[in-house]
């Protein structure tokens, strides 16, 4: 899946969309006339269809998904001719057919993505009894994938870099959301319950391995066809702050999941005798939690930013320290691990700290 998270910011807006839609318009066009020039058949449907099901934003994976779909639709022709061939009675020939190509779609898969093209395929040629039928749709496949593979990437490529920007931009407004929301309750006066729900909130964490990956791509390690943007240099301390991503993903994912366990232990408490939500906002250690995440959330957002965070970062050790204090238990230091580890990582990020490099 790698990339395929920090493109989904570059794809919302319109006019990705736009490209990428032209983008498969032209790539099956192209495939069609030319099938029609080469006299294949009249209706060159299969040249067309691996326009719509390769053209992905992740553009590093289109040679791959292109061979996987020609390898599938060979195996898929291979399969169904020999079934026509030896077995012609209907009753015996379809559930071979289906049973192969289940079989085949299984063993040329990878693990969790099988090859459907092959099941397709089989199915298709068994279902279509024109002579000259399986070459026309080998050739057809043959010149969508071509074009595919060649073409595609040569129409407004994905700028790498972009990517990796939006998904860095994207995590810093979900963190922030998420930490707000956290410090909000008891601030209000109201029960912590855990980390407030986000949208895909699983995928939060992925998404800064996911920009980190797009920045290596456009800094030369997988360039499409030997091809990449000429002259492009990433923003100011891109990489710096990617880094910080990925090593705050992984500590605010444990604070995250320490406070939901600790929220839980809360109502589970309360439940002898006094109602859950007055549980958790009695439980001392919770409430005073709230300035330390807000003051944590502030340094990391502007870290991420690329503006100064150091103030705010001796804010948010300050409070550390004071609810380090106050709050001794042995399960209070576990909760409070996952933002001493953020505060970690924000002062290696610090000027002066030396360079972080991806």
């Amino acid at each position: 899946m790698s990339g395929s998270i920090a493109v989904e910011y570059t794809a919302r807006r319109p006019g990705a969309r736009l490209r990428a839609g032209a983008r498969v318009v032209l790539c099956a066009a192209v495939s069609w006339y030319l099938c029609l020039w080469w006299g294949t058949s009249t209706a060159p449907v299969p040249a067309a269809l691996p326009a719509v099901l390769i053209l992905r934003e992740d553009m590093y994976a289109w040679p791959r998904m292109g061979w996987e779909r020609l390898a599938g639709v060979v195996v898929g022709v291979l399969l169904s001719t020999v079934v026509l061939h030896w077995l012609p009675d209907p009753a015996w020939s379809f559930p071979a057919v289906l049973v192969s190509g289940c079989a085949g779609m299984y063993l040329m898969g990878r693990p969790g993505a099988p090859n459907q093209q092959v099941l397709i395929t089989a199915l298709m040629v068994y279902a279509t009894a024109v002579p000259g039928y399986p070459l026309a749709r080998l050739e057809e496949s043959l010149v969508g994938i071509a074009v595919v593979v060649l073409l595609g990437p040569l129409l407004w490529p994905p700028d790498p870099y972009r990517s990796a920007a939006a998904g860095l931009d994207g995590y810093r407004a979900d963190v922030r959301e998420l930490l707000g929301g956290v410090a909000g309750r008891p601030e209000r006066g109201l029960a912590v319950r855990g980390p407030v729900a986000l949208p895909e909130q699983a995928r939060v964490w992925l998404r800064p391995q996911a920009a980190r990956d797009a920045f290596e791509r456009a800094a030369g390690a997988r360039p499409v066809l030997g091809r990449r943007r000429a002259g492009r240099l990433p923003p100011d301390g891109l990489d710096g702050r990617l880094v910080l991503a990925v090593r705050t993903a992984l500590t605010l994912q444990y604070f995250s999941e320490e406070l939901r366990e600790r929220a839980r232990a809360s109502r589970g408490s309360g439940a002898a005798g006094v109602e859950a939500g007055a549980a958790e906002a009695g439980d001392p250690a919770l409430h005073a939690l709230a300035p330390l995440v807000r003051a944590t959330g502030a340094a990391l957002d502007a870290a991420l930013r690329g503006a100064e965070f150091t103030a705010e970062l001796d804010r948010a050790r300050a409070l550390d320290l004071a609810h380090r204090e106050a709050h001794p238990a042995r399960h209070d230091a576990v909760l409070r691990a996952g933002l001493h580890l953020t505060h970690e990582a924000l002062a290696d990020h610090a000027p002066g700290a030396g360079p972080a490099r991806v």
